[in-house]
């Protein structure tokens, strides 16, 4: 395995810092392209510049972009379970999930609702404006409240907290069957065939939801579904951490060729849904779990292709991935202010819909740097979000200064 293209496992894994804060940063441009989309849109509003390029691109990133962050998201909670053991890392999951979302979820949900219902009313009437009476109906006896896009904070803490159970409790599960089911996980990692019986379940799942996409609800109580769809890929990372050297080494050295089968379920997916939504689409018997099949193929492939390949090609991080890595929480917990903030301001700009997402997500991240730069780095919220608050580079050389000085 030591050979010129397995990358060195560093033991902070930089690398898959460096993609889980890229991941962060896609949101911005997920949900930019949500407002020009062309085909139904998941959220209530629409700019009137719309564009097939925003479609491919919500397609596209969504493919992949949860998957990874659940499956390093398990990796890291198996990994917080060997260097602290099981209360060590729920009181980290709760210090570092649970407690920020009930800080900021209470004001960034009022925030956003607001801004969304302006958003709401250019969409319906041309101006901005505020009215009730365009807010979407809801379900008979569903909750006004919703947990927007910090539903992954939400259910990654629960996640964690049944991982915590698992190790509690697995006492009482027989060894040979805890070493059968790991020996199964990693035969999947390893084995080229092994995305297809992960595929499996989702497809069954997704076969039941319209077009085969499992879709995020934000609800408080998810469906069985949402745990189905996100917990695999968890369960997975959790495995993956158990034999990572060996495993993680191999994702390295078959990231292209996963990227390339990845890329073909892909327009394989895409062809499947035009077929779906075309005028031979009673030809295709159960169309949702093909569709479902070819997409959670693509989430497997291109999981494993990413973390290869930041692991062969992006192992160390710079001053910049650095910085990125740091930011990318705020980034993610404000940016959709920016983004329907932005698409307000935007939305009778004379311009079309991709100049109009290229300024949105432009926008939105310099803003949301700005603010982490002026109001996160260097304070408390800092610390409570990152786990350590940045010193200053002028205290951190005074202070050599009066070492020096001293010596």
């Amino acid at each position: 395995m030591n050979n010129a293209n397995t990358p060195h496992l560093h033991p902070r894994l930089h690398a898959l810092d460096n993609l889980r804060a890229l991941m962060m940063w896609l949101g911005i441009v997920l949900h930019v392209a949500i407002n020009h989309l062309t085909i139904n849109s998941p959220l209530p509003w629409r700019d009137p510049q719309t564009s097939p390029v925003a479609n491919l691109l919500l397609l596209f990133i969504h493919s992949f972009r949860m998957p990874v962050f659940f499956v390093l998201a398990g990796f890291f909670v198996a990994l917080l379970v060997a260097r602290r053991g099981a209360d060590g890392m729920l009181k980290n999951r709760g210090l570092r999930l649970a407690l920020p979302f009930a800080i900021f979820w209470p004001p960034l949900f009022v925030l956003t609702t607001v801004l969304a219902m302006v958003y709401i009313h250019l969409t319906v009437r041309g101006v901005p404006g505020i009215d009730t009476a365009l807010t979407p109906a809801r379900q008979p006896g569903g909750s006004p409240f919703n947990t927007m896009h910090l539903w992954f904070l939400y259910q990654l803490f629960w996640f964690s907290v049944l991982a915590w159970a698992g190790v509690r409790l697995q006492r009482f599960v027989p060894m040979r069957l805890r070493g059968a089911v790991a020996r199964g996980f990693t035969l999947l990692a390893e084995r080229r065939w092994g995305f297809v019986v992960l595929a499996l379940p989702l497809a069954l799942t997704g076969a039941f939801h319209p077009s085969g996409m499992v879709m995020e609800s934000g609800s408080f109580l998810p469906p069985l579904s949402e745990w189905v769809q996100s917990g695999l890929f968890f369960v997975f990372g959790w495995y993956l951490h158990r034999d990572q050297e060996r495993l993680l080494a191999l994702f390295a050295a078959r990231c292209k060729g996963h990227a390339l089968a990845g890329l073909a379920f892909f327009v394989a997916t895409v062809a499947l849904l035009g077929a779906l939504h075309g005028p031979g689409a009673h030809r295709l018997p159960h169309p949702e779990f093909w569709i479902a099949f070819a997409y959670n193929a693509t989430s497997w492939l291109w999981s494993m292709a990413l973390i290869g390949g930041f692991l062969r090609y992006l192992p160390r991080q710079n001053a910049v991935l650095a910085y990125l890595s740091q930011s990318s929480y705020w980034v993610y917990l404000v940016h959709m202010l920016g983004t329907i903030g932005f698409g307000i301001l935007l939305f009778n700009a004379p311009f079309g819909a991709v100049t109009k997402m290229g300024l949105n997500i432009a926008a939105t991240s310099l803003v949301a740097l700005a603010s982490y730069q002026l109001l996160v780095r260097y304070t408390p919220i800092g610390r409570l979000l990152n786990g350590r608050r940045a010193e200053k580079r002028s205290t951190r050389k005074s202070t050599k200064a009066r070492v020096l000085t001293a010596k």
